[in-house]
């Protein structure tokens, strides 16, 4: 059966619809999650986590690391933090990052399994 919604949607499992509608989470959310994957977007913040991912360095070591400029470098290492990916610490005059949890870790797993599985 098919129902009309506003707009003249026609809906043709009103039920299902309804259950995803349910499901489904608020904006500020979804704008949320989008900013993470965006930070999955690029190949050298992608560098950086994985290195984050074994110890916490800091810049110059990541920099040497990933053969980047510390400028650079510190560029993604402010965007992963602004999103809340990476974390710091600061000993003497060093700022040591590091992931903030294992979340990340997991997604970035999942990623490499997904583009490897068919090696």
């Amino acid at each position: 059966m098919v129902r009309k919604m506003k707009n003249e949607l026609k809906l043709v499992d009103p039920e299902k619809v309804e259950e995803c509608r349910k499901a489904m989470i608020c904006e500020d959310d979804y704008d949320d999650m989008s900013m993470i994957f965006t930070m999955f977007a690029d190949s050298t913040r992608l560098k950086i986590m994985n290195a984050l991912f074994t110890n916490e360095l800091c810049v110059g070591d990541l920099s040497a690391l990933i053969e980047m400029s510390p400028s650079a470098v510190s560029h993604q290492l402010a965007s992963l933090k602004k999103v809340k990916l990476v974390r710091t610490k600061k000993i003497g005059k060093l700022v040591y990052y590091s992931m903030a949890d294992e979340h990340i870790a997991n997604i970035y797993k999942m990623a490499y399994e997904h583009i490897t599985e068919d090696r």
